[in-house]
């Protein structure tokens, strides 16, 4: 019995040490690198005009910031850092954020704590992986493509030109099988929704597909506004094409 009540009472206190409620998230950061007093602004997209709005906007504080808010579905933002020569993109969602910023190397910065942005790690980890190849192709080979430039040697650009687009093509078709893999395997992963939005949006994407695809997905995802145009443009193409001329009555047998 007080093994049991110790169980109880230790989870309730797990439970009471969060520091965000449902629909709330909270942004805890370092900032490696960025003076006291500089800026952090939390950039978002407004729903009605599509364009990029400044939601929030922080000072750093011996090398750290927090931003709390109130946000209804996980989306992609980014954060403004000053000083940085590019933003950081994360998705901002329910739940306790932590972002470590290295202001010198933004795409050394780290995100985690919430399931979508630990998913989103995991999942560049294993693009990147897929574009080693072409990124090795490129720093071995730029030197002799500039020599080969200045020198006006069109054999050799042609030829690594050519070994280029295989490698890219090949590139292109792996990653493609990890987005399809990928959502196939995580219908429960924000990712997922935004990689299927993706495949309608291509004219060669076999629909068929992209309906059994979206119809796996979790609820709490086919909610979100891409799991809505999605439906949306589903719907639309199962839709007959306008002057199509409709099959006369009692054809069909």
């Amino acid at each position: 019995m007080k093994k049991i009540l110790f169980l109880l009472t230790a989870s309730a206190a797990i439970i009471s040490c969060s520091k965000v409620k449902d629909g709330e998230y909270l942004i805890t950061g370092t900032a490696k690198g960025i003076e006291n007093g500089k800026t952090i602004i939390l950039q978002g997209l407004d729903p009605a005009t599509r364009m990029s709005v400044a939601l929030d906007t922080v000072k750093v504080e011996n090398g750290k910031f927090e931003i709390k808010g109130k946000v209804t579905e996980p989306a992609f933002h980014t954060l403004i850092i000053q000083g940085a020569n590019q933003p950081y993109p994360f998705i901002l969602e329910t739940g306790e954020i932590n972002i470590e910023i290295d202001k010198d190397s933004i795409h050394k910065s780290k995100v985690s704590g919430t399931y979508n942005n630990d998913e989103y790690v995991k999942f560049n980890e294993e693009l990147n992986k897929t574009q080693k190849s072409l990124i090795d192709f490129q720093k071995k080979n730029t030197q002799k493509m500039q020599q080969a430039q200045q020198a006006q040697d069109t054999a050799t650009i042609n030829s690594l030109m050519k070994q280029y687009m295989e490698i890219q093509t090949e590139v292109q078709a792996n990653s493609k099988k990890k987005y399809l893999a990928y959502a196939e395997g995580h219908p429960k992963s924000f990712i997922s929704v935004l990689i299927l939005q993706g495949m309608i949006n291509d004219p060669s994407t076999d629909m068929k597909k992209a309906e059994s695809l979206y119809n796996a997905l979790d609820e709490s995802v086919k909610n979100t506004t891409p799991g809505k145009e999605i439906k949306s443009r589903l719907g639309q193409a199962k839709m007959p094409a306008v002057g199509a001329t409709a099959p006369p009555v009692g054809s069909a047998k």
